[in-house]
């Protein structure tokens, strides 16, 4: 199983940007996708999750009215789309798949860095 994150990169506060997370070697409609991130000294949180038809989202307080979780099947791919970037918000981004039925998410991708100028 292989998740390639990407779409990270430097913007400045403001302004947005989309990542992608596609997904390899598993059922990737079988799964409950989701992102987390990791800022420097921190650990790692929960961003926002999407079932594996993409009718059910949930996101983390900080994020919620800027960023948006989607999922196109066909491309075994998920997407965050993040507008209105702070500081705040610099962290690497990890994608995870979690199987239906299943607590943990069982596979993660590799990251990708987010940076936020002020």
């Amino acid at each position: 199983v292989q998740l390639q994150a990407s779409g990270g990169g430097l913007v400045q506060a403001g302004g947005s940007l989309r990542l992608s997370c596609t997904a390899s070697g598993l059922s990737f409609s079988r799964n409950h996708m989701a992102w987390f991130r990791q800022a420097p000294g921190k650990e790692r949180e929960f961003v926002a999750t999407i079932d594996w038809g993409g009718g059910t989202t949930n996101y983390a307080d900080s994020v919620k009215g800027r960023f948006t979780i989607s999922r196109d099947n066909a491309r075994n791919t998920v997407y965050l789309r993040m507008i209105s970037l702070q500081p705040e918000d610099t962290a690497v981004y990890y994608c995870a798949a979690r199987p239906g039925g299943w607590a943990e998410y069982l596979w993660w991708g590799q990251g990708t860095q987010v940076t936020v100028s002020s």
